[in-house]
């Protein structure tokens, strides 16, 4: 089996965009005093988390988010 490297060249160079905007409108009540990325999900983490941390763990260090409503 091949070894995987920690930290493949396209993902050092790599930059990604978070796109966290949206009403959430069918998140109802969850929605009305945050922004949907700054919904807790589970009771720990943010939804906005989940992205975040796929992204990290892929390699990628830059990232940059992208905010509209309730900004």
């Amino acid at each position: 089996m091949a070894e995987i490297k920690r930290t493949q060249p396209l993902a050092r160079d790599a930059m990604a965009y978070v796109l966290a905007g949206g009403r959430g409108s069918r998140l109802k009540e969850l929605t009305d005093r945050r922004a949907k990325p700054a919904v807790y999900f589970g009771g720990k983490t943010r939804i906005i988390d989940f992205a975040l941390s796929n992204a990290l763990n892929s390699g990628i260090r830059r990232l940059g988010v992208a905010t509209q409503y309730k900004a």
